[in-house]
């Protein structure tokens, strides 16, 4: 690591401190008034809850959709593109002589992928915010005029972030940009608001999901020629030090954008250094349940990586440091406050999931402290 890129990190940290020790101030002010309270959103985020977006779905799902798509956000005026991605089998992993290849990423497997959609780059601030931001402030986050409290019984009862300390792009940009710094559980529970709003199921795609998108068919390092790397994606040689608007790269051979690059993207899965051992000799949609909070599976790279760490194969878990500075006791199960290079995307399987998937898919990460 250079000395531009250690002093970048620093500057990083020290605004984050300063940013800290004023949500700390505000933490300490709000225990001054009373004990934390559980929201009505939380209480009624349970089973029945489930159930009942389950039905919605059932309902709802039709065939007909089986290309790429535009959805809008109800209330909203922001929409966001599902790329179609057709089910197939695949080598994942990387084989024995690919440049820069770490033993977590095999021995390459056969694996078999159902056909899903895809986000076609990753969740934007514009997207995720009206999750985020509660009440008549969704109003400046775009739109929600006509938002009645009680009249959306679905969407009032999956539970929602609480409300960021700071400004959670740390000045790098917000409208078209990657919504950053939230955990593996609140990516996971945007997925279930989503899925409430619009009555189809969406989910983080799991670890082969993304790997399959991302090769797009190919079986090189990148989902691209390595020489053209650079017109795919962001990361530390041509980011100068920040993320950029989602989708201003090349996409894939599938459409996708930003697969390489720009955030790291939160999967499904635990992290497991033996993942492919544990998916088993002929793998058909595998997914490794998590069995405590950290490592959960990440991958894509960002713009703060090097190109070896943007490679198809190349596989990362997330840490406890992520929330080092945390200033909120407990530590926030919402955000992740030392990673503004940490974003995620949506997928939607073709098939309806049983309630025990959803159930798996969206509180995964439930006890997250």
């Amino acid at each position: 690591m250079n000395l531009h890129r250690i002093g970048r990190l620093r500057l990083l940290r020290i605004v984050h401190a300063v940013m800290n020790l004023v949500g700390a101030c505000l933490a300490v002010n709000a225990l001054a008034d009373g004990p934390a309270r559980v929201t009505p959103d939380q209480s009624l985020d349970n089973r029945d809850l489930l159930k009942q977006i389950h039905a919605r779905i059932v309902a709802t799902e039709s065939a007909a959709e089986i290309g790429d798509h535009s959805v809008t956000i109800p209330q909203t005026d922001i929409s966001f593109d599902m790329v179609a991605i057709p089910g197939g089998v695949f080598r994942m992993g990387s084989p024995i002589d690919e440049a820069d290849r770490q033993a977590n990423e095999g021995p390459a497997a056969s694996v078999r992928v159902s056909p899903f959609w895809m986000g076609r780059c990753e969740v934007t601030w514009d997207e995720y915010e009206p999750f985020m931001i509660s009440g008549l402030a969704r109003e400046k986050h775009g739109g929600w005029k006509d938002y009645v409290p009680g009249e959306h019984s679905l969407v009032d009862g999956v539970s929602q972030p609480t409300a960021p300390y700071t400004e959670m792009s740390f000045g790098m940009g917000q409208q078209g940009y990657p919504a950053i710094c939230m955990t593996q559980h609140a990516a996971n529970k945007y997925c279930q608001w989503l899925s409430a709003q619009l009555g189809h199921f969406y989910r983080l795609p799991t670890e082969a999901e993304w790997e399959y998108a991302c090769r797009a068919g190919s079986d090189s390092p990148f989902g691209c020629n390595s020489d053209e790397l650079g017109d795919h994606a962001w990361y530390y040689d041509n980011s100068d030090d920040r993320y950029h608007l989602v989708g201003t790269k090349k996409p894939n051979a599938w459409g996708l954008h930003d697969m390489h690059g720009n955030v790291l993207e939160w999967v499904a899965d635990g992290y497991a250094e033996d993942y492919f051992e544990r998916i088993g000799a002929r793998p058909e949609d595998p997914l490794v349940l998590a069995e405590r909070l950290y490592p959960r599976s990440v991958r894509g790279g960002s713009w703060y990586d090097d190109p070896d760490q943007l490679r198809s194969a190349y596989r990362r878990g997330s840490q406890k440091d992520w929330k080092a500075q945390d200033p909120q006791l407990p530590r926030s199960v919402w955000y992740h406050t030392d990673a503004p290079w940490l974003g995620f995307r949506v997928v939607r399987p073709f098939r309806i999931p049983t309630v025990d998937e959803m159930d798996r898919a969206w509180n995964s990460a439930t006890d997250a402290r």
